[in-house]
């Protein structure tokens, strides 16, 4: 019995690793029923060896599933050395074409499936109503309740028709906040009534959609719980079975960010979210055979003292079994599809404040912009690792980085009399970004200013990609070499 409620911990657990190898340790968790793994860039070299690493994982428990954030866009685990091809969430909002999405969709499935990844920790469901958002901005499809809903359920169509389990995120809803849950635990102070007519709008779609997954999210909200984050409130999770009828399994956000396990540790917080509801239980992105271990006797403790009743458990390990019977179920029904090549993305998606005329040679002035956590450092933007594309379509081109007000200041100097496009990540929400963007603007009016995040500087950019993935930059570079038609 021992050795069957261990197996039952394991079942619900789902760490990250670091390197392109399954290390041995990793391995005989597996063995011992580890539910599932998460993979991140640090884990991803190339396709070949991707494969290998999966192939590894189904030998050592072909009943473990394999999990990544491949949102498209900024958010990218497969492409994270060259850039997604494929356009992020808020461009596809933008464009609001739910083909497009669709077929978005189901183009990362079938990369996925071909890379022998389960479980896909997308779509983002959240309603990005505050524009100073850290950490949502463009992973969100939009504004509008009814806009996101309708592209979460064509995303998760395209997704799970190619053979993999969505996972809509963050319950219930990150995006009328200006903290980062991953550095500190946010609030969101909206009543029922604006929660039920915005944040849950999408997910009720993600649910009729039938996705198999929900993600937590490390929120506050007074409304529904004031003492605990959703991922630890049974009453926030509650709301997800009972009122939005989600019968499959409930993951969580990663427990090592502040917003769940500050001041109380990992361990802990993992008992507070199976206790909540929650079954399949995301560690972190650099975990170990010692801080499974200490996880693992902290849950069989809380089970002991009654803490945590052992039918929650065992029910949260059947969640996960029925998560991977899920992901089977999907496989049998259509067969394999080859992996799509990305179409390129339309300047239609793009928001534009005015006609944009071709450029020649231009210097592309690139502000500095710290990565949004759940990315991670990845390439971005317009930059020499583009290198093929801007000799293509704007010979002659350079690319210059820029981190404070005196480097800008030199470049412009040295510039002058070069065509000049200025592109950075969330220019109003940071404040280097807006003071380098106004700078700029004195100087040189003529300048084409590009948002590659969510733009809130109507009066001051020209273009707004809503993403800085490789696909909208390629797609920049032909709009600022043709410019519109």
């Amino acid at each position: 019995m021992e050795a069957d409620l261990r197996r039952a911990v394991n079942a619900t657990l789902m760490p990250g690793f670091t390197g392109p190898v399954l290390p041995d340790w990793l391995a005989r968790e597996l063995a011992d029923g580890l539910g599932s793994v998460c993979l991140f860039g640090t884990n991803i070299v190339e396709p070949t060896q991707l494969r290998a690493l999966t192939t590894a994982i189904h030998a050592a428990n072909p009943n473990a599933l394999i999990a990544t954030d491949e949102e498209g866009g900024d958010v990218t685990r497969l492409h994270h050395r060259e850039g997604s091809p494929y356009p992020s969430m808020a461009y596809l909002g933008h464009l609001d074409d739910e083909d497009t999405t669709e077929r978005v969709g189901a183009g990362i499935g079938a990369e996925l499936r071909a890379a022998g990844i389960d479980l896909n920790l997308a779509p983002d469901a959240d309603v990005n109503s505050n524009p100073r958002n850290p950490v949502i901005g463009v992973r969100s499809f939009g504004t509008d309740p009814g806009l996101v809903g309708r592209h979460v359920a064509a995303y998760t169509r395209g997704l799970q028709a190619a053979g993999v389990a969505a996972c809509a995120k963050h319950f219930p809803g990150h995006g009328d906040t200006s903290a980062d849950s991953h550095r500190e635990l946010p609030t969101i102070t909206v009543d029922a009534a604006t929660l039920a007519a915005r944040e849950l709008v999408p997910f009720r779609a993600a649910v009729a959609a039938g996705t198999l997954a929900v993600m937590t999210s490390h929120i506050v909200v007074p409304a529904l719980d004031p003492d605990l984050p959703a991922t630890l409130s049974s009453r926030v999770l509650g709301l997800l079975r009972e009122e939005l009828g989600f019968t499959g399994a409930i993951v969580s956000d990663a427990l090592d960010m502040a917003g769940a396990s500050a001041g109380r540790g990992i361990p802990e917080a993992a008992v507070l979210a199976l206790a909540a509801g929650v079954d399949l239980l995301c560690i972190g992105t650099d975990n170990s055979a010692a801080e499974l271990a200490e996880i693992r006797a902290h849950v069989l403790q809380a089970v002991t003292e009654g803490r945590l009743p052992e039918s929650r458990l065992r029910d949260a390990a059947a969640r996960v079994a029925a998560l991977a019977e899920g992901v089977a179920a999907l496989r049998r029904s259509g067969p394999v599809v080859p992996v799509p090549t990305p179409a390129p993305l339309s300047p239609e998606g793009f928001w534009l404040r005015h006609p944009i005329r071709p450029v020649r040679a231009p210097v592309f002035l690139r502000l500095g912009s710290a990565a949004n956590i759940a990315a991670g450092e990845t390439v971005w933007g317009v930059s020499d690792h583009l290198a093929s594309e801007l000799d293509r379509w704007l010979p002659g081109a350079t690319c210059v980085d820029v981190h404070d007000e005196a480097a800008l200041s030199a470049v412009l100097d040295t510039h002058a009399d070069r065509p000049l496009v200025v592109q950075g990540r969330d220019l109003a929400r940071v404040p280097f970004l807006a003071d380098a963007t106004a700078m700029v603007l004195q100087r040189r009016p003529d300048a084409v200013v590009v948002d590659l995040g969510w733009p809130e500087l109507p009066g001051a950019v020209d273009i707004a990609t809503y993403g800085s993935g490789r696909g909208a930059a390629t797609c920049l570079i032909r709009l600022l070499a043709e410019g519109t038609r």
